[in-house]
């Protein structure tokens, strides 16, 4: 017997566990290549904040690093979002094939609703400061460089 897929547990594993791929693991089984893989640049981004914490700010390679986490969380995040709306038929038709389209597993309750709202706003929240610390990082390197430019002295011929 099949175990049946919960949409409310699927978007809170999602919202908390996705990073580790749990959600993965949760809906498609311990065989899914993507709940594997899904860890690595989760841990590839807290090893950038740990470089970060360790050498400065001014480390490159923790600001290259430090945007996997939070584009991993806010990917995760949308993935919890399209879980929770999708239709309880298509939920059930989807992850629960061989029970009744109208299973109540595939139901949206308060829960998931809740799940939804958090989702979307921390998700948002995380994927803003991801991009704006790149951005920051990236311009900031930009001026350094132009700095280091134009106080090297000319070369005439």
């Amino acid at each position: 017997m099949q175990m049946m897929k919960n949409k409310t547990i699927a978007v809170w594993l999602t919202f908390f566990g996705g990073p580790l791929g749990l959600h993965r693991f949760y809906l498609f089984g311990f065989k899914d290549l993507l709940g594997w893989l899904l860890p690595i640049p989760s841990a590839l981004g807290w090893y950038g904040i740990q470089r970060a914490l360790d050498l400065g700010q001014d480390d490159p390679t923790s600001w290259v690093l430090i945007p996997m986490i939070g584009f991993t969380l806010a990917g995760c995040a949308l993935n919890a979002i399209i879980y929770g709306l999708m239709p309880p038929e298509k939920w059930n038709a989807r992850f629960n094939p061989t029970a009744p389209q109208t299973l109540t597993a595939g139901a949206t309750h308060w829960a998931t609703i809740f799940g939804i709202a958090t989702s979307l706003l921390l998700g948002t929240t995380v994927l803003m400061a991801s991009i704006v610390f790149s951005f920051q990082r990236y311009f900031e390197h930009q001026f350094e460089e132009a700095r280091a430019i134009s106080q090297a002295p000319e070369k005439t011929p």
